[in-house]
């Protein structure tokens, strides 16, 4: 992670300590200049200053780094899947204007890195920040193309398809919480498609998270990881219950989906963003919406870009510019959003903040079974999503 343009911060396993053998997370903080060209598994000797660790995880001791390291070579999968990053990544500076060449690899593959402080700045207050990590949805997104694609191939060879497509994708965008998480996941959904039984998301998502907390106990202490799981947890138990009312009161099926998943996964993870920033996003709804709709195209198209950059960097680059617009509309929706007026207002943290979010939620669902407040927040709803969708076209 950059800290700008002289400092950087990384995450990575502590395997010696002088002429001891010691085994512990830590967290490194360098020079990028000292640091440049690091790369996933890539083994690492330097000298640094201990300090103690200020999160409650299983971080063992905080190391600032002084000199240049002694950099050794990293295996030969983490080797191509860099080259892959790095080729991407050059690409889409030659075919994208600065702003959406920047935003792409973070959509993408959560590279964050080129991403300007303002633009950073305007996805938090517009709770569009998970945007930029890669998650269940990007992983879905990949695996639903690859089987749609290969759907005339049979059932079969498409699931096979679409599994070696998420060990790939896994292992390119990096196995974060929340990448291993929906890898996970979706690895039980597809081996129940290839047994012939019944898919139950539910059970997955179980099987899921306690298969992670035993291979990688520091999970269970991981907050990105948390909101990954409740969001799923929203979306396949929450969002089809509220899609099926809206489309009986006869909301037409895509726009009934489409809310349906923004608010159950914006209501869910609320109270638990607000125990974290200590600020709660008014506009993350109705602004995760807005995007939606653009975010599946930017996922398949840069996703198979990067793919073909190291056989075919001219086709890559057009799938590329065609993900212009799309990221246009994207950055134009988070700059507008941020902008409004108490876009996001202040709540306690920790505890407290999560119970008077959490409260207040629980209100609104109570409420939302009065037919005069159904009515008021559709409105309002409609007068917002209007009122944003002129903005954001009007803007130079």
């Amino acid at each position: 992670m950059s800290l700008g343009s002289a400092r950087l911060m990384f995450r990575a396993t502590l395997q010696r300590l002088r002429d001891d053998e010691i085994s512990g997370r830590v967290v490194v903080f360098a020079r990028a200049a000292d640091f440049g060209g690091l790369m996933v598994g890539q083994p690492l000797r330097f000298s640094a200053r201990i300090g103690r660790p200020m999160r409650r995880d299983l971080t063992v001791a905080v190391l600032n780094a002084s000199g240049r390291p002694t950099m050794g070579a990293a295996g030969a999968v983490q080797r191509v899947a860099h080259g892959v990053r790095s080729r991407f990544s050059a690409a889409v500076r030659e075919a994208l204007p600065g702003e959406q060449a920047a935003l792409l690899p973070a959509l993408v593959l959560g590279d964050t890195s080129a991403v300007s402080s303002d633009t950073g700045r305007d996805f938090r207050a517009a709770g569009m920040t998970h945007l930029m990590a890669v998650s269940g949805a990007n992983v879905t997104i990949v695996c639903a193309a690859v089987l749609f694609s290969a759907r005339l191939l049979g059932p079969r060879t498409a699931v096979v398809l679409a599994a070696l497509a998420l060990v790939a994708f896994v292992i390119v965008v990096q196995p974060t919480a929340s990448v291993l998480r929906a890898a996970v996941m979706g690895a039980i959904a597809l081996a129940g498609m290839l047994s012939s039984r019944r898919r139950q998301a539910i059970p997955a998502l179980a099987a899921a998270v306690l298969l992670l907390f035993a291979v990688a106990p520091q999970l269970a202490v991981d907050v990105g990881f948390a909101l990954s799981a409740l969001a799923t947890a929203a979306l396949i138990v929450v969002a089809p219950v509220w899609s099926r009312r809206l489309t009986a009161r006869g909301c037409p099926k895509p726009l009934a989906d489409a809310l349906a998943v923004a608010w159950a996964a914006q209501i869910v993870t609320a109270p638990l963003v607000a125990a974290i920033s200590g600020r709660f996003s008014v506009v993350a709804a109705a602004a995760n919406l807005v995007v939606a709709a653009v975010i599946a195209p930017i996922t398949v198209l840069g996703t198979a870009a990067a793919a073909l950059c190291p056989v075919w960097p001219a086709a890559a680059r057009l799938l590329i510019r065609f993900t212009g617009p799309e990221l246009w509309w994207v950055a134009g929706v988070a700059r507008w959003a941020a902008g409004l007026p108490g876009a996001t207002v202040p709540v306690p943290e920790g505890t407290p903040g999560t119970m008077l979010v959490g409260g207040v939620t629980v209100l609104a669902i109570v409420l939302w079974r009065w037919r005069p407040f159904r009515l008021v927040s559709g409105v309002a709803a409609l007068a917002g999503l209007a009122w944003a969708l002129s903005g954001i076209v009007g803007r130079p």
